[in-house]
């Protein structure tokens, strides 16, 4: 299999070489105990992280987003049932508020369409979604928004690179729902049948994308699993491939999956463990999209959230219960993590956005 995935990761490697040097890469840290948004700077060559500013706002703040420009930021208030939106300054990486809009009970997910039009967020508490334009400036307008009812503990919410399918889980009814989306009103549709039932006990909770094969993963936050897909653009709907666990076989603790996401060359996956407090790599193969378990690495007590920053070469984790962020060097040949660094980010460190300046 090693051939397979390591092809593309190679022109990968050279193409980040070339560029690795001359821009600018900004780390966020939404900070839940502290209701804010702390922000750092990150050296390109090594990946330490240099602490910059921060910015207060109404409530516990949870997900980060941006538009695909980076002109935009947007902040999940979970506490306060809002959405925040943000001017970014690409040479400082500063946040400036633009707006503040009422969303509903506790917004868990908030990311735009491809276009960069519409916000879509899933609703943890309320089982529902929405999706609002985003104005010129970055503006939102909570009386435009288009709300579609779900299920119980809607977890997140993402539309493919074709801009044309929408795939929403579900903690609570073990369910991923599918949608088509119409780019041009930003209005949802659900496909036929409109879910993926899971297993019981499973609850998949955020998903990623394959950069350019029609593949999504899920993780399952109750199993303890990764769930590799094929999806149909077309009818909108998702076919189950295979299915790995996160944690090795001889742990009998309990643990519970958070976050999600796939490497920028489409070659590994990552999975967050609560319990066993680690994150999980696995390889992707290029040809099939199945999956393959390289093993986990240690990292901070309780990860809710963590990512890799855009050039793929190194992995930022938030630790909720130690209040700090662990760095992590990224072998770009196997994928696997190497512990660089550990920094006192604040309370309750709840996401990680890491955005890319040319």
């Amino acid at each position: 299999m090693h051939r397979f995935f390591c092809t593309f990761t190679t022109f990968f490697v050279l193409a980040i070489s070339a560029t690795a040097g001359r821009a600018e890469t900004f780390v966020y840290v939404s900070l839940a105990g502290e209701e804010a948004i702390s922000i750092w700077q990150m050296d390109q060559r090594t990946g330490e992280l240099t602490h910059l500013s921060r910015v207060e706002v109404e409530g516990e703040p949870g997900c980060l987003t941006t538009d695909p420009e980076q002109k935009f930021m947007f902040a999940s208030l979970r506490t306060a049932g809002k959405i925040a939106s943000f001017n970014i300054d690409a040479e400082t990486g500063g946040l400036t508020p633009i707006g503040t809009i009422s969303a509903d009970a506790d917004p868990a997910y908030l990311a735009t369409d491809r276009s960069g039009r519409f916000l879509m967020s899933a609703y943890y508490f309320a089982g529902r979604v929405a999706v609002h334009p985003i104005g010129e400036d970055g503006s939102l307008d909570e009386s435009t928004g288009r709300w579609t009812d779900t299920d119980d503990k809607a977890h997140a919410i993402d539309a493919d690179p074709s801009n044309r399918l929408v795939l929403v889980p579900h903690t609570g009814p073990n369910a991923v729902f599918q949608f088509h989306l119409d780019a041009t009103e930003g209005i949802l549709s659900p496909a036929h049948p409109d879910r993926l039932q899971m297993g019981s006990k499973t609850g998949p909770r955020h998903l990623a994308y394959h950069p350019r094969r029609p593949w999504a993963f899920f993780d399952q936050e109750q199993a303890s699993a990764v769930t590799a897909c094929r999806y149909s653009v077309r009818k909108g709907t998702l076919t189950p491939v295979m299915t790995l666990p996160t944690i090795p076989a001889d742990f009998t603790e309990n643990n519970s999956c958070a976050h999600l996401e796939i490497h920028p060359s489409g070659s590994f996956l990552y999975a967050a463990n609560r319990g066993h407090d680690s994150i999980a790599m696995f390889q992707v193969n290029q040809l099939t999209g199945r999956i393959r378990g390289i093993g986990q690495v240690a990292t901070e007590k309780t990860p809710r959230s963590f990512n890799v920053e855009p050039s793929g070469r190194f992995l930022f984790a938030a630790g909720q219960g130690s209040a700090k962020v662990a760095a992590y060097r990224v072998d770009l040949l196997e994928g696997g993590l190497e512990r660089i660094g550990t920094y006192d980010v604040g309370e309750r460190p709840w996401w990680v956005k890491a955005i890319h300046f040319k």
